[in-house]
């Protein structure tokens, strides 16, 4: 009995100590590439501590999070799904950063040529002929802000029945990519990232709302000392910052 109990507490040991470093990050799609980079960066640096990334639309992560799903720090691509983590309790307001700033860009694949003009008088519509992709406008933020750009230039409503929304913002991309959209309206990171489309214009930054990126620890993740090591060098780090201007990102002054 005593030689079972002594490698009960021998396992639980080993068990804890394998998962002690594990810092569970929950960030938006457009942020997937820059932070495997940063990801990659850290762990190179303190190689007891292991990311484990997990990316989606901000809707999906923060229902996940709010569900009971383990997660240590949540990235979003906007504000409001980072408050519905505050009003859920699931984190504290005061640890909330606004970290990185994107641009909304129309994007086509490159063999197309498609006109665009940021202006309420402009026939979008009519400057294409298939269907426009981007995420969801009721929840995924890119489609959010695309819906807020495409009201405020009058366009919504002549795009009826042409509109395509995806579970994420590299889904849209990715369907824009494929030539299964004419046009697509995505962050100006995503368009950046890939060798198939082309920025056809970006929408003024009055049509849609400031598209920041808030940081935050989740309450879980403010009693993992690893994970609010991790956050502060996703938030301070010159090595973070040099990663996200290397995909576009603006970030907070």
């Amino acid at each position: 009995m005593k030689n079972f109990l002594f490698l009960s507490v021998c396992f639980a040991s080993i068990f804890s100590a394998t998962h002690a470093g594990t810092v569970k990050i929950y960030a938006a799609a457009s942020l997937s590439n820059a932070m495997t980079d940063i990801a990659h960066i850290y762990q190179a640096k303190h190689p007891q501590t292991k990311i484990v990334p997990v990316f989606g639309a901000s809707s999906a992560l923060a229902k996940q999070v709010q569900a009971g799903a383990s997660s240590d720090v949540f990235f979003s691509a906007d504000q409001d799904w980072m408050s519905y983590l505050v009003q859920n309790k699931m984190v504290n307001a005061a640890v909330v950063r606004p970290l990185l700033f994107n641009q909304l860009v129309a994007i086509s694949p490159k063999n197309l040529n498609i006109s665009f003009k940021p202006q309420s008088n402009f026939k979008f519509a009519q400057a294409f002929k298939g269907h426009l992709c981007t995420g969801q406008m009721e929840s995924v933020p890119a489609g959010k802000y695309a819906k807020q750009s495409l009201i405020k230039l009058n366009w919504l409503n002549s795009l009826n029945g042409r509109i395509v929304g995806t579970d994420d913002v590299r889904s849209a991309l990715a369907f824009v990519e494929r030539g299964e959209c004419e046009v697509g309206i995505v962050y100006k990171t995503d368009a950046l990232i890939s060798q198939k489309v082309k920025i056809i214009g970006t929408f003024p930054a009055n049509s849609h709302s400031p598209i920041a990126y808030p940081l935050a620890l989740t309450k879980q993740g403010e009693k993992n000392k690893e994970a609010v090591q991790f956050e502060q060098f996703v938030e301070k780090s010159a090595q973070a910052k040099a990663v996200f201007k290397k995909y576009g990102f603006s970030l907070k002054s």
